[in-house]
């Protein structure tokens, strides 16, 4: 038990900071558009700035990540293709299974998930969780888009993905970090030092906006919710409990490299889903209550998944 309790506290200040924010919105200290602008800051400033500064920092030339990205997106894919046989047998609507391809796989890989990697891990898990999240934003923005894209009712157009994925930011700053790692180029210390100090400023900015988020969300009826609570958990406890008896048994990855698999495999659902959810018109509540149950149960679930690997 005191294990379990050293491992809530590693992530307790995180979710102060979650808490923080979901008092400012039921005391009306804080408007919904605080999340819409603390968002476009992480979105367009901060997120990118991260993953410029970790991926910069990562040696590719030694091949020592290339297994643990090889398994995280095989990982990724299987999890994102489930949504058709899982909406096949809860018969949910073609709306559902699309918003499925978004949730199914992506969780808060970044915003809450480097920031658990660093406070567990420590720093040297920094430049995996880079990687971690490279891959996850990637295969999110190519395979889980190009499924919602040709699973609507209107026509696949090649042309509006392709413009999507180029002028996200998310994808953007993924490439420009990967491109500094394999060139080895450096940037002007002056802009990497500026780039340090957003980067630093993204993860309490983010966490603070995702409890203004989940204060602002409606309850609703609790029978509403019974299948929502299925969900979280086959998302943050079954998925990641089989990725990591699969990688585990057959040693597809080892220590530090598959703790930061499993633990951001098990992350609960960001924002970024959300986001995206809205924009393509899909079944946006079911997101929301997603994101904030499973954010809730996290609380509980992240410690726990500590403690099974051991960090």
């Amino acid at each position: 038990m005191s294990v379990f309790f050293t491992a809530f506290d590693a992530v307790l200040p995180l979710f102060l900071i979650i808490l923080a924010g979901l008092l400012f919105s039921r005391t009306k200290m804080a408007s919904q558009q605080w999340v819409e602008v603390l968002n476009r800051f992480a979105l367009w400033i901060g997120f990118p700035a991260l993953v410029i500064t970790l991926l910069s920092r990562v040696d590719l030339s030694g091949g020592h990540y290339n297994r643990m990205i090889l398994v995280n997106s095989v990982y990724f894919i299987l999890c994102t293709l489930l949504a058709f046989p899982y909406s096949k047998l809860f018969r949910f609507s073609r709306l559902r299974r699309q918003t499925l391809f978004l949730i199914l796989a992506y969780g808060n890989v970044t915003y809450l998930g480097i920031p658990v990697l660093q406070n567990v891990l420590g720093k040297e898990a920094l430049p995996a969780g880079a990687l971690l999240s490279a891959v996850y934003v990637f295969w999110l923005l190519t395979l889980g888009l190009l499924l919602v894209e040709t699973g609507g009712k209107g026509a696949f157009q090649p042309r509006n993905l392709l413009l999507k994925l180029l002028t996200n930011p998310l994808f953007l700053s993924v490439i420009a970090g990967l491109f500094l790692s394999v060139t080895g180029l450096q940037l002007p210390q002056v802009l990497s030092r500026s780039f340090s100090m957003l980067s630093q400023s993204v993860t309490p900015v983010v966490l603070f906006s995702l409890g203004i988020f989940m204060g602002f969300q409606k309850i609703g009826h609790l029978r509403e919710w019974g299948h929502i609570f299925l969900f979280s958990l086959v998302i943050m406890l079954i998925l990641p409990g089989i990725f990591y008896l699969v990688t585990a048994k057959y040693g597809c990855l080892e220590g530090l490299n598959l703790q930061a698999s499993i633990l951001e495999a098990a992350m609960p659902v960001g924002l970024t889903p959300y986001a995206l959810s809205q924009q393509y018109r899909l079944d946006t509540p079911f997101t929301a209550r997603v994101v904030l149950l499973s954010t809730t149960l996290s609380f509980l679930l992240l410690p726990l998944w500590i403690v099974i690997l051991g960090a």
